[in-house]
């Protein structure tokens, strides 16, 4: 199964090395269909250490295998944890260090460019990657915290001081209430599901690149996505297609658990759902940014 979120799609928590489809992750005592990436002995598992892994059919059905050293939900949380402390470091970091005002506007500006950029291209060199390499994933965390630090200290200067916690507490509800959703399985990732949120996801940012040359070439604010009423519906639309990448990280999560994904492929998880989270707290910004404006 590929991943909606490119940083798994390059090597993600799959059945195969390609897209088969969301199927139901193997549960305990059920039979387990289709290749699995991590099996002993298989090209498509390069990280196998457990020579003893093998299928018990003694009650019937065969079991999902068990290995030594695979993936737990203990450790996505803590490698998550890591890496979003590490954004939420930089953050603060920019925010006390590189002040936004009259001064050190363009200086403050200039650095946050800059981390975005390489945060970007950390990102990518990651996404090629068949094995996720921790210190690239936390130095996109700190450069991506600093670029988050200067650009919020921005909203809050010159647009309102409560902004940037509406825009916190907004991101913590949509990510609270996806996983509640999913765990009650109230969201059924299926491949259309995946089908949709793609295309939506594509058509939004092939609108927002045209939004960009126009008010590059143009002026203003190109065609009016950023501002105003088509702002808020955009920022809306962008805040749900935030919330339905967050449910398809979670399946792959889930899927990486069930077939004993190897322990290191938990950074691999920890990044996807950190660039989520990043987009969701940026629509979030821009949303309540607008919204703050027409009050």
């Amino acid at each position: 199964m590929r991943s909606s979120n490119p940083v798994f799609s390059r090597r993600g928590f799959s059945r195969d090395n390609g897209y088969t489809g969301f199927n139901a992750a193997p549960q305990a005592g059920a039979p387990v269909t289709g290749a699995d990436p991590y099996a002993q002995g298989t090209a498509a598992n390069p990280y196998a250490t457990n020579p003893y892994a093998q299928q018990d059919t003694r009650y019937g059905a065969p079991q999902a295998p068990t290995r030594t050293g695979a993936m737990t939900i203990d450790d996505v949380v803590t490698r998550t944890a890591i890496t979003l402390g590490t954004v939420v470091l930089g953050a603060a970091l920019a925010w006390a260090l590189l002040p936004v005002d009259e001064a050190n506007l363009g200086k403050s500006y200039g650095i946050a460019i800059g981390a975005a950029l390489v945060a970007f291209v950390l990102s990518l060199i990651q996404s090629f990657k068949r094995k996720p390499v921790p210190a690239l994933i936390v130095s996109y965390a700190a450069f991506e915290g600093v670029f988050l630090g200067v650009i919020s200290s921005a909203v809050s200067t010159y647009i309102g001081p409560g902004v940037v916690m509406q825009a916190v507490l907004g991101t913590m509800c949509v990510f609270a209430g996806v996983l509640l959703a999913y765990k009650m399985r109230w969201i059924r990732v299926t491949r259309r599901f995946y089908g949709f949120v793609m295309a939506a996801a594509m058509g939004f940012m092939l609108l927002m690149v045209v939004n960009l040359l126009f008010a590059v070439f143009g002026g203003g604010d190109g065609l009016g996505f950023r501002s105003g009423g088509l702002g808020i519906l955009f920022g809306v639309i962008g805040i749900i297609l935030g919330a339905c990448f967050l449910a398809l990280d979670f399946k792959q999560v889930e899927d990486g658990i069930a077939f004993g994904a190897p322990r290191e492929e938990s950074w691999l998880a920890a990044f996807g759902l950190t660039m989520t989270l990043v987009w969701i707290y940026l629509e979030m910004l821009r949303l309540f940014s607008i919204l703050s404006g027409d009050e």
